[in-house]
């Protein structure tokens, strides 16, 4: 195999002005099998997003030289195509929809768990392989999911999913890399619009993820107190 055809690690950019968090993201990102750029100033971080390559950038707001959300345009408008996931302490839900709104692609408050950052960098390493075809399939990796004959196949092989089940796997998929809550749940599949009071949505989804597990696809992951994440981790073995 030669230099040229040899498959390079996805980059992710981290930026980040304090230097544990920037070690403790960096060991992450190095674990799942990418390799790490890190910045410690906003124009610093800037000048990288939209001079390389990157996969996924993972975003501080209160840097030095100002806010990260504020920057993504500038980072769009030089052409960065990297999803972007911010990272601040500034963890309140008027703070998470506002950078959302600005074009985040996810947002996780500090201080954060190990486990749930791995689980939304892998998720939106693998958010860009979604493939619809004919308005008909969409394919993560193993897991195809068809949706006029309402089918769910894991490497060919089919899982059998109740109806109600093929609407929140249909649901997970066209969120796939968000943050989906109960509440979402609850309005788009089982069309309430209030708590009911119960655990129908857990119920469901705890059914739904043993399936796809032992079909082979962990797809669906938990994201402690706020609710679930679609992550499909693509070929097993």
């Amino acid at each position: 195999m030669t230099s040229s055809d040899r498959i390079l690690p996805d980059r992710i950019l981290i930026v980040e002005d304090d230097a544990e968090t920037a070690a403790a993201v960096r060991a992450l990102v190095e674990e799942l099998g990418c390799t790490a750029d890190h910045c410690d100033t906003l124009e610093a971080g800037v000048t990288a997003a939209t001079t390389n390559p990157y996969r996924v950038i993972v975003l501080d707001r209160t840097l030095p030289g100002g806010d990260g959300v504020e920057a993504m345009a500038r980072i769009r408008a030089g052409g960065s195509t990297a999803l972007i996931l911010v990272l601040s302490a500034l963890g309140r839900a008027a703070n998470r929809v506002e950078g959302l709104e600005k074009g985040a692609d996810d947002y996780l408050p500090k201080p954060f768990e190990a486990d749930e950052l791995r689980a939304r960098l892998r998720a939106l390493l693998r958010r860009g392989t979604m493939q619809v075809l004919d308005n008909d399939l969409l394919a993560f990796g193993d897991l195809e999911i068809r949706l006029k004959a309402r089918t769910v196949h894991v490497r060919r092989a089919h899982v059998s999913v109740s109806p109600k089940e093929f609407e929140l796997l249909t649901f997970f998929a066209q969120n796939a890399g968000q943050v989906v809550t109960r509440m979402q749940l609850l309005e788009k599949v089982w069309n309430l619009h209030f708590d009911p009071g119960t655990n129908v949505v857990d119920v469901h989804v705890g059914r739904l993820r043993r399936k796809l597990e032992d079909a082979g696809s962990p797809a669906i992951q938990t994201a402690r107190g706020e609710g679930y994440i679609f992550a499909p981790l693509g070929p097993l073995g």
